[in-house]
């Protein structure tokens, strides 16, 4: 699996506009469905969201990854946002969120979510890719350092 076939460069907000956590969730989601990967973008906010209040993803080192499934999907989907200034997510080592990868898939997808949070998680330690993508300014930016990863 490659997170590249996941997301497309539109699914990538940076900078986001929102400034909180339930806004940052909402504001992927709205990528997503703005992108004709769900259905009920309102459906997947609410999946989300639930998820997120009864366990943190904000993981460490600035990145979240918020999480969920919904029949309102074609298929497992990705989207990225990079906010203008670090926010609250809560993270477990008390740090601000550099970036956040939203996943999302259908309930039937549970091997490929686990897997795809995974890559995703041993890509973010590490620490060249790391720092390569928080210093990334633009949406194409971070997509084709994903590409790049990817290729090696």
């Amino acid at each position: 699996m490659k997170l590249t076939d996941l997301i497309t460069p539109e699914c990538i907000l940076a900078p986001l506009q929102a400034t909180e956590k339930q806004s940052v969730i909402n504001e992927l989601v709205t990528a997503l469905a703005d992108a004709g990967q769900v259905s009920d973008a309102e459906l997947l906010m609410e999946t989300v969201w639930t998820r997120e209040q009864t366990r943190t993803t904000g993981i460490g080192q600035g990145l979240a990854i918020p999480h969920g499934k919904s029949e309102s999907l074609k298929d497992m989907a990705m989207a990225i946002g990079k906010p203008a200034d670090p926010i609250d997510f809560e993270s477990v080592d008390g740090k601000p969120v550099r970036l956040v990868v939203l996943l999302a898939s259908r309930p039937d997808q549970m091997s490929d979510h686990i897997q795809a949070l995974a890559k995703i998680s041993r890509l973010h330690m590490d620490n060249d890719f790391r720092e390569k993508i928080y210093a990334a300014n633009t949406s194409e930016e971070i997509y084709q350092l994903l590409v790049d990863n990817e290729a090696n």
